[in-house]
C-alpha cells in the first residue's frame, strides 16, 4: 500500500503545543531540514484512526508524552492555504521527488496541547533539522497558514482559560502562587496584582498547600501548592 491510500486524501491535522518555561509561553516549532522553513508539528490522519487519535500520536512523537491537555479548537480551508512553492523548493534541495496527492489542497484541522515543560522529550522527524520550544513573543515566519493557527490557539487558550482551569496543565504538579500568577499573566498579557489574585486564588478552594519552599535567603520563603480540581467550574479570570 502507497502513502496515498494509508491516509485520508487531502486532510491534515496541525498542533499548537504550548509550554511554560523561564516566565514565557513557549510553542513548539519545527524547522525543515536544509531550509528557513518553520513549522508547526502536524501529520496525516490513517485510514484506520480516529481524529484525535491521529493528533495524540503526533503530539507523542514530538514530546514523548502520551496524558496531556489537547483539544480540538479550529478547522483551517482557505481556498489558498497550500503552500507548493515550498514543498517543491524543499523538495528540490534534499533532492526528493513531492507525491503529487501531497500538491493536492488540503483541509487543516487544529489542535492545541498543554504540555509540562520539565516533561518533555523533544524528537524530529525525518524531515526536520530541528524541534525547538520559541518564545510565542519571537516566532519566526511559520510556512503557510501556520502563524494564523498559533494566533487562534492562543486566542481560544485564552478564551477557556478560566473555565477548564487548563493552566495548571503548564505547571508542574508543585509550584508557588507567584508562579501560578505568573502563568496567567503571561497568557492573558497583562499584569495581575498580586494581593488580588493571592486573595482570590485561595478563596476557591482549589490549592492544596504542601510545605514552606526553603530557599537558604533571608526573606520569608513561600508556600508551596499541589492543584486541588474543584468539583465545580467556577470562573476565575
Amino acid at each position: 500500500m502507497n502513502l496515498e491510500d494509508q491516509y485520508i486524501p487531502q486532510i491534515s491535522l496541525d498542533c499548537v503545543i504550548f509550554g511554560f518555561h523561564a516566565s514565557q509561553l513557549k510553542v513548539l516549532v519545527l524547522r525543515f531540514k536544509n531550509s528557513d522553513f518553520f513549522a508547526l508539528p502536524g501529520g496525516f490522519i490513517r485510514q484506520d484512526e480516529d481524529l484525535n487519535e491521529a493528533a495524540q500520536r503526533v503530539l507523542m512523537e514530538r514530546t514523548g508524552l502520551t496524558d496531556v491537555y489537547l483539544e480540538q479548537f479550529y478547522t483551517f480551508g482557505q481556498r489558498e492555504r497550500g503552500e507548493v512553492r515550498m514543498q517543491r523548493e524543499w523538495a528540490e534541495v534534499n533532492k526528493r521527488d513531492v507525491p503529487q496527492w501531497l500538491e493536492k489542497r488540503f483541509i487543516s484541522v487544529g489542535f492545541y496541547a498543554l504540555v509540562d515543560f520539565s516533561k518533555v522529550n523533544l524528537t524530529m522527524d525525518a524531515i526536520s533539522d530541528s524541534c525547538d520550544w520559541i518564545d510565542i513573543n519571537e516566532l519566526p515566519v511559520l510556512m503557510m497558514d501556520h502563524t494564523l493557527m498559533v494566533a487562534k490557539a492562543l486566542e481560544t487558550l485564552r478564551l477557556e482559560l478560566n473555565q477548564k482551569w487548563l493552566v495548571f496543565n503548564l505547571l508542574p504538579e508543585i509550584f508557588t502562587i507567584a508562579e501560578l500568577q505568573k502563568v496567567y499573566e503571561t497568557i492573558l498579557g497583562r499584569t495581575l496584582l498580586r494581593t488580588n489574585f493571592q486573595r482570590k486564588i485561595l478563596s476557591l478552594d482549589i490549592l492544596k498547600r504542601i510545605e514552606k519552599k526553603y530557599t537558604g535567603k533571608a526573606h520569608k520563603a513561600p508556600y508551596l501548592y499541589r492543584f486541588n480540581k474543584p468539583e465545580n467550574e467556577d470562573k476565575f479570570y
